[in-house]
């Protein structure tokens, strides 16, 4: 299958009117557009995925860029959608492959675009409440469940449920291979710094 270019344009405001006029079965934009070259392109691909939801477009960006190319997924469901680098496009029989997948409606991403868009590792300890710290922190010192409740000057029992609660929320395993109680320490030491 070759392809047949209906139109070369310059700016936004040309493509969104050919692109309404002829409907193109694949659009092949910039993301950075005159007059200011910032994100007329991507701005211009999101609004004619707003009109065409089906209409299948390929962005072509020097840098990655997340948050453009997380806003240009949101549009039409994410299909049909390819965000790529611009050296990425040195191999024309790879590039023509991107441009055929994306006409038949698949998601093609740089994989550059991936790992910027991937959330940061998480702090393992985030999802711990100002209490389950204090608790986690005098495990790390050493203190059994007795000596953390006396010193938090609660029942022992509350120790064992806080204790629960840091080790569901750290999400480890419960199995006999691995004691669940210094994986929990461990976590904390890491994010203390100390390892």
């Amino acid at each position: 299958m070759g392809f047949n270019i209906v139109a070369a344009l310059s700016d936004a405001s040309d493509l969104l009117a050919t692109v309404q006029e002829l409907r193109p079965d694949l659009v092949v934009t910039d993301v950075r557009m005159p007059p200011t070259f910032t994100v007329e392109g991507l701005r211009a691909a999101v609004e004619l995925r707003g009109a065409f939801p089906d209409l299948p477009i390929v962005a072509l960006s020097q840098y990655a860029e997340p948050g453009l190319a997380g806003e240009l997924l949101e549009s039409g469901g994410g299909m049909g959608i390819g965000y790529l680098l611009k050296d990425r496009v040195a191999d024309v029989e790879e590039f023509s492959d991107t441009l055929r997948r994306v006409a038949r409606g698949a998601t093609v991403l740089d994989p550059d675009v991936i790992k910027r868009m991937l959330p940061r590792r998480r702090d393992p300890l985030a999802s711990l409440s100002e209490r389950e710290m204090e608790v986690l922190a005098l495990i790390a010192e050493g203190k059994s469940n007795m000596a953390t409740a006396k010193e938090l000057v609660v029942s022992e029992e509350t120790i064992v449920k806080h204790v629960g609660s840091i080790l569901t929320k750290l999400d480890l395993p419960s199995n006999g291979d691995a004691h669940r109680r210094v994986l929990a320490v461990l976590a904390y030491l890491r994010n203390a710094g100390d390892l």
